[in-house]
């Protein structure tokens, strides 16, 4: 399959605002790349107190954001391969803070964590790849909602791309 288009339903609703940021155009595989260099070059830019640095008590670092980035990413596409070989298994959701909390991000280096993040996109590109029009419009059921292939593909460019924001406008000021 050559062409993706961005799906107008089979996502959560809570998924609805990354939606709203993914380019209209089909083109998701070079979206999902062209994003993973736009960060590489925003984190080779950074001085190194910034990884660890929280805009607020509480608050993720970009080392945390990184590496839930990589999880995250894990998860929907684990769902999106479940549905496209119909798998009918209502999967459960999972808890962002608990990972984030028990992933050590900040205790590992940042080029270890760009890495992995920059390897799990190489896999979900190619897995994204594999995937032909029928298997893009399957759905199955995640944490009680209905959601697709196409969905939850398509929403890992949003959720990228909403951390990429909040990158620069909470830490870097930009």
């Amino acid at each position: 399959m050559t062409h993706f288009p961005k799906p107008t339903t089979g996502f959560a609703p809570f998924y609805a605002g990354y939606m709203r940021l993914v380019p209209d155009d089909g083109n998701l595989p070079q979206h999902l790349a062209a994003i993973m260099t736009e960060t590489e070059i925003v984190v080779a830019n950074l001085p190194p107190d910034k990884f660890t640095y929280r805009y607020a008590e509480g608050k993720w670092t970009l080392k945390d954001i990184l590496l839930h980035l990589t999880d995250a990413e894990r998860v929907f596409v684990y769902r999106a391969m479940r549905f496209a070989r119909t798998d009918a298994t209502d999967l459960p959701g999972f808890d962002e803070n608990v990972f984030a909390e028990n992933a050590g991000a900040n205790a590992r280096a940042i080029t270890s964590i760009v890495a992995e993040l920059a390897a799990q996109r190489v896999a979900t590109i190619a897995f994204l790849n594999s995937l032909d029009a029928v298997a893009w419009q399957r759905q199955g059921t995640a944490n009680g909602a209905v959601n697709s292939v196409s969905g939850f593909m398509s929403v890992l460019y949003g959720h990228h791309r909403h951390h990429l924001t909040v990158f620069r406008e909470r830490y870097l000021n930009q």
